[in-house]
């Protein structure tokens, strides 16, 4: 669903990544490590194509870096959810229309964007806030919002960045339970974490950036 073959990525002259190899099925859970700064976003970005690879290339479901055109890239991101740190949310909207507008965007009836907010919304367990605008939610709430945001497109993958950056130890834990539940049902999860505490109780794969290159990561004692 995902790979990435012999991606090579720098800025500045900088070398962030180097001959990276990834492969990422339908459904699965791959945890991405790494230190601030090591690379960990630019491949975010890779996979999105917001960025592309100097050498190699990158497919996402029929989509490949080498021969998108720039009118086809709105279609690949509505396979993919994107969870920031930062929330990015609209404070001027509430927690319904911040996650319908993901829909509006594209077209979507009104009727369908009804019925698939208020689903998403009740599987992060937000329904009764609805109506309240992102400043009256906690950060982990917010968070919630967020994900409900990345997942009304129904994508096949979501891509978290640090998604439990700026919150506390126990919200971060609630906000991987919801990802590990959104999994189980079949959307494949990309999160990219410093928090190696987190990682270590997600079950999941793990891979770890380090010198621009992407290793299997078995022993959890080592991070």
């Amino acid at each position: 669903m995902v790979t990435m073959k012999n991606v090579s990525f720098s800025f500045n002259g900088q070398a962030v990544l180097t001959n990276v190899n990834l492969n990422i099925p339908n459904g699965e859970f791959v945890s991405l490590v790494g230190e601030t700064g090591i690379g960990k976003t630019t491949l975010l970005r890779l996979i999105y194509m917001d960025l592309f690879p100097e050498k190699g290339f990158v497919i996402v479901g029929k989509f490949n870096s080498v021969s998108i055109k720039k009118k086809e890239i709105p279609y690949l991101r509505r396979t993919i959810g994107v969870v920031f740190q930062d929330f990015k949310l609209l404070e001027d909207r509430n927690i319904f229309e911040n996650v319908a507008f993901a829909l509006q965007v594209t077209g979507v009836s009104r009727k369908e964007i009804q019925k698939r907010v208020l689903r998403v919304l009740a599987d992060v367990g937000l329904s009764h806030k609805r109506s309240n605008i992102p400043h009256e939610l906690s950060g982990g709430e917010q968070q919630r919002v967020v994900i409900a945001r990345a997942l009304v497109n129904e994508p096949m993958i979501i891509l978290a960045d640090e998604p439990t950056g700026n919150l506390d130890p126990a919200t971060a834990m609630e906000i991987l339970d919801l990802l590990k539940q959104i999994n189980s049902r079949g959307t494949a999860i990309l999160l990219a974490t410093h928090n190696y505490d987190l990682v270590r109780k997600s079950g999941s794969r793990i891979i770890q950036i380090k010198d621009g290159t992407i290793t299997k990561v078995t022993d959890l004692s080592n991070l």
